[in-house]
């Protein structure tokens, strides 16, 4: 049984400003009551109120509508201060920084947890063998990068190093992107609408996340479907369980790279000597005539300091590297698009001077930012979360 016990007063933060409601208390009449309301809901009291316009449940003192736009601005600002200022600026609400901390990890946690679960079930359709692909395939190319990025964190590891390693997937199609010749000629390329995944941990679990990625966009839909990387044994061996029918292109610009470095080694301070022969062999490259740049290589002794390979860096890519039929089936060469997001999704919000994260915020966040980039903001964060905790009914 239960009795009213008293008149209390809540403030609850709207879109419109702070509202007060006034409502009443109920409480058990008894000690056995008590007992009783405590072992079947969790509770010591019941108001009526409440739980008919849905506050009971809510985690903060604010609608669903603004816990969602506290998110927003905690992702889409430089830092937690800088969102209590623009939250500030834009509603005249005072909102601390930790509270903003703490939504965004509420709504960050949700939407990466149902991603996951997602993810997890793409990934046993594709062990089991339940997949299935339309016959018929559309024209065109699906694009699948991937790259991986350091982040700073709380927490050191067994060789006491901090840095944790964010892996960052993007998904295109050549439906969403945008060609034109520029003034000099030269064909130019805009992806008008990609996705991205971000997970920070181990390639076992990042991979179910790209491949429900994939498969969202359209992976087994079309024609073609091309990874791009860096040559990472990891991104290989994802081709390779995940995408065996996936074209693997080595990222010409980072291949570039290497051969810089190992021209810098081979011939010192010798400036002009590095840059012609490095050139030389990068255009080799482009023209696929990657057996004379290995011939030239065996012919020199590579400089014990070192750190690229090169001869053995181009021989384990010889399949990825084939770009003068790459470029003429029209297919970027290159993880342009992957290295723009991650300064968009991770540098731009998680590596500002002096940041150290907290391993499950840091994925909280970098989950928002990754649905705002992709710009999937109102169906994929606003919509589910207001479903979740059945927001409208008074607010």
């Amino acid at each position: 049984m239960l009795r009213t016990n008293r008149r209390y007063s809540r403030s609850i933060l709207t879109r419109n400003g702070w509202l007060r409601v006034e409502r009443y208390l109920l409480r058990p009449k008894s000690k056995n009551d008590a007992g009783l309301l405590q072992s079947r809901e969790g509770i010591k009291a019941v108001v009526p109120l409440d739980d008919y316009l849905l506050l009971t449940n809510l985690p903060f003192k604010m609608t669903p509508e603004v816990m969602l736009d506290v998110a927003f601005w905690a992702q889409s600002q430089g830092s937690y201060q800088e969102a209590e200022d623009a939250i500030y600026r834009a509603s005249k609400v005072k909102i601390n920084d930790d509270t903003i901390r703490q939504v965004a990890n509420y709504v960050g946690g949700i939407i990466f947890q149902e991603d996951f679960k997602q993810a997890e079930k793409a990934y046993e359709s594709l062990n089991s063998g339940k997949l299935k692909f339309p016959k018929q395939k559309k024209k065109g190319v699906l694009y699948v990068e991937a790259d991986g990025a350091s982040l700073n964190t709380r927490i050191k590891n067994d060789e006491g190093s901090t840095w944790r390693e964010n892996k960052l997937g993007i998904v295109f199609s050549s439906d969403n992107i945008y060609t034109w010749t520029n003034k000099h000629g030269e064909k130019e390329r805009q992806i008008n609408k990609r996705e991205y995944v971000a997970y920070i941990g181990s390639v076992a679990e990042f991979k179910k996340c790209l491949f429900a990625c994939a498969l969202k966009n359209g992976y087994g839909a079309y024609e073609k479907t091309v990874l791009i990387g860096d040559g990472a044994t990891w991104i290989r061996n994802m081709r390779e369980e995940l995408f065996p029918d996936a074209e693997q292109i080595l990222d010409y610009f980072h291949l570039c790279e290497n051969v810089n470095t190992y021209a810098k080694h081979l011939f010192g301070t010798d400036t002009s000597q590095w840059e012609a022969w490095a050139k030389e062999m990068c255009r080799l490259l482009k023209a696929s005539k990657w057996q004379d740049v290995l011939n030239d290589l065996k012919k020199r002794k590579k400089p014990p300091s070192c750190p690229v390979d090169l001869e053995g860096y181009i021989s384990n890519n010889i399949h990825c590297i084939d770009y003068d039929r790459f470029i003429n089936a029209g297919y970027f060469i290159g993880s342009g698009a992957i290295e723009s997001g991650n300064k968009s999704v991770l540098h731009q919000r998680l590596k500002q001077a002096g940041m150290r994260w907290n391993v499950q915020t840091a994925q909280c966040l970098l989950s928002l930012r990754a649905k705002y980039k992709s710009g999937l903001w109102v169906s994929e964060v606003e919509q589910p979360i207001l479903k979740i905790l059945n927001a409208y009914r008074v607010f």
